[in-house]
């Protein structure tokens, strides 16, 4: 498994310079590895060959490998219920989808409590998915103008989940909006916000997505093979 994470790490690599040059972008793209339902033996490999940040989407996942975990940097990247902060606010270094004053309100509490600054990226449902989870575009900026007055909460970007499509090129209008959304906050210069992430693009759609401007792509498939899911039922 190893050598098979390393071999699919180098050809994401290569990927992305592409994407970057046609693109036309020079910044450093953050490949966060997709450990949903990866074992700890499996997550620890993809760190030993240089893949340093781990997306978790499910708490569970993250408490129960929290002690095994290999050094890396640990991105929480799935839903997040507020009853659910306490558990991971001192194990992970940044919060990928946070979509509401209410979840950003418990952020800054559990934070406050362990004094500490928690870095966050604002979910935008910039498809208008009645299945996905994330403030409406036009709504964006009254959220950060709130959680700008939070003293332990520092926003750094943005972040979507795009549509599954076919056909990456379907998902580039998704991106390129959110780049726009971006740069039109920062434009808003709302005290203590200046963000410098997006991110957005997974397995099936990442090149796009970088070249539409992604600072973070979230991969699973393309590193690990395709999942086992767990039979719940």
């Amino acid at each position: 498994m190893r050598n098979r994470i390393l071999s699919n790490k180098a050809e994401i690599e290569n990927r992305i310079a592409e994407a970057k040059t046609r693109g036309g972008f020079s910044h450093d793209v953050i490949i966060v590895a997709v450990t949903k339902y990866q074992t700890i033996e499996d997550t620890n490999a993809a760190i030993e060959v240089g893949l340093s940040n781990i997306g978790e989407n499910y708490v569970q996942h993250l408490k129960e490998k929290d002690a095994l975990l290999l050094p890396c940097k640990r991105h929480f990247i799935g839903h997040l219920q507020t009853n659910k902060v306490k558990y991971i606010i001192d194990k992970v270094d940044m919060i990928h989808s946070v979509e509401s004053l209410k979840l950003a309100e418990e952020i800054e509490k559990r934070a406050a409590q362990k004094d500490i600054v928690m870095d966050i990226l604002i979910e935008v449902n910039m498809a208008a998915e009645e299945s996905k989870f994330g403030v409406k575009p036009e709504d964006t900026e009254a959220l950060l103008r709130e959680i700008a007055k939070m003293q332990h909460i520092r926003v750094r970007g943005l972040m979507t989940v795009a549509p599954f499509v076919e056909n990456q090129e379907e998902n580039r209008e998704v991106f390129r909006q959110m780049r726009e959304l971006l740069v039109d906050m920062n434009g808003k210069k709302i005290d203590n916000i200046k963000m410098d992430t997006l991110s957005m693009g997974m397995t099936g759609d990442y090149e796009v997505a970088i070249e539409e401007g992604a600072t973070i792509v979230r991969v699973g498939t393309g590193i690990f093979g395709e999942r086992y899911y767990p039979n719940k039922g």
